[in-house]
């Protein structure tokens, strides 16, 4: 059965700048958590999850990362590589999670002061998404599932982390689209897939996985 509308599937391309503001604290830290853009936010806690690892990092979240390397705050680290990004729909929310725990742990903190050392300074980036169509479109749920090993983790990145995060979206585009055709238990298997602990890889194959299973029943 042909799909009340065809999935276009979009990739993206990122530019990568340096905003000029960088910490050398915890207080200087939280100050421009405030101040920062929202696209700032979203690179630090995201970007790593779309570079290609042979080995997976300890910490995906910057702010974690910085907190370990170069303020030797393990405790702050973990509380922040454990904030759940699945939690939340929109960026503002992210934000104010990561302040409530640097907030809380400049509290229970008799010395929380400490510069981190020279060179080490968290130096915020932000980034700005370029949408492209790749030209691939799916009329169909069984002519969507068969597109799935054509498109780039970019690709799979877009629809299942920026829509969902930066544009507000309540879920993945995929389920977002599979529900609207009808498919509301497929969509709600994928949706309940949580796209930050596999490889994009992984987690393309996990999505054809389910298709394939279905469409198979």
């Amino acid at each position: 059965m042909p799909a009340l509308q065809p999935f276009a599937f979009y990739t993206e391309h990122r530019l990568v700048v340096l905003t000029g503001l960088q910490a050398r604290n915890l207080h200087e830290l939280l100050r421009l958590l405030h101040e920062v853009s929202g696209s700032a936010i979203f690179y630090h806690t995201h970007h790593r999850y779309l570079a290609h690892h042979f080995e997976k990092p300890v910490f995906y979240n910057d702010f974690a990362l910085w907190a370990s390397e170069a303020l030797q705050a393990e405790e702050l680290a973990e509380k922040l590589a454990a904030i759940d990004l699945l939690a939340f729909t929109t960026i503002r929310q992210l934000r104010e999670a990561i302040i409530a725990v640097v907030t809380e742990f400049l509290a229970q903190q008799t010395n929380n002061a400490r510069d981190c050392p020279e060179g080490d300074e968290f130096h915020f980036c932000q980034s700005k998404s370029f949408i492209m169509p790749t030209g691939i479109v799916a009329h169909s749920v069984p002519e969507f599932f068969a597109c799935l090993p054509r498109i780039t983790t970019s690709t799979l990145y877009f629809h299942f982390f920026e829509a969902r995060l930066r544009l507000g979206h309540t879920t993945n585009d995929f389920s977002r689209w599979l529900a609207d055709n009808g498919e509301a238990k497929l969509a709600r298997a994928i949706d309940k897939l949580d796209p930050y602990l596999p490889t994009l890889d992984e987690l393309k194959a996990r999505i054809i996985k389910l298709g394939h299973k279905h469409l198979q029943a």
